[in-house]
């Protein structure tokens, strides 16, 4: 076995009565035990030599998030065979799946200088702080502070809820919301 040892992205075949969609997030309820907050297809990976056993698989690859308040769908204990990574130091993976998050990861990354894709990280509300340090983390390079904040305000996704953030031993920061209209909607299976 070529890749015995090595981590792998959870993944499956399809059922003849789902969806795709339905197929990635069962796959990952059975994995993470609780769903995402946010699902997404990601790209197609159809590459000639991606089987082990030299069979012809294509992957429609979905990327999740998972935010501070992941719902907890799943019942019992996540599979003992699952594990989180950091994405800039993922082990070795099987087959192709470097590349795939390689893909995701650029993607990400991307998004998040474009789309309010921050909020699936974040609880209902947030300073100005902890959205910019998801936006450091999803990058993976520290962002100007004073930068950060004019441009997150002037996108106009965001609403000050007029309350500041409690037991701070600081200056309390205010707390903020996203826009409805910036949340695009989740995927459904």
């Amino acid at each position: 076995m070529p890749f015995r040892g090595l981590w792998a992205l959870p993944g499956g075949p399809t059922q003849w009565d789902e969806t795709l969609t339905g197929t990635a997030l069962r796959t990952l309820v059975s994995a993470v035990q609780r769903a995402p907050g946010y699902l997404e297809q990601l790209y197609s990976f159809g590459g000639i030599e991606r089987s082990a056993n030299a069979q012809r698989l294509v992957t429609i690859a979905y990327w999740a998030l998972y935010g501070e308040s992941g719902s907890a769908d799943g019942q019992g204990q996540p599979d003992p065979n699952v594990a989180w990574f950091s994405a800039d130091a993922l082990p070795e993976l099987a087959f192709d799946h470097a590349e795939i998050a390689d893909y995701a990861l650029a993607r990400l990354r991307s998004k998040t200088e474009y789309a309010a894709v921050a909020h699936r990280f974040l609880g209902e509300t947030f300073t100005l702080a902890r959205l910019r340090s998801v936006h450091e983390a999803v990058r993976g390079r520290p962002v100007d502070p004073a930068n950060f904040r004019r441009q997150a305000l002037a996108q106009g996704n965001l609403i000050d809820t007029g309350l500041v953030e409690t037991g701070a031993a600081h200056r309390p920061a205010r707390l903020y919301r996203f826009a409805a209209a910036a949340e695009p909607p989740a995927a459904s299976a």
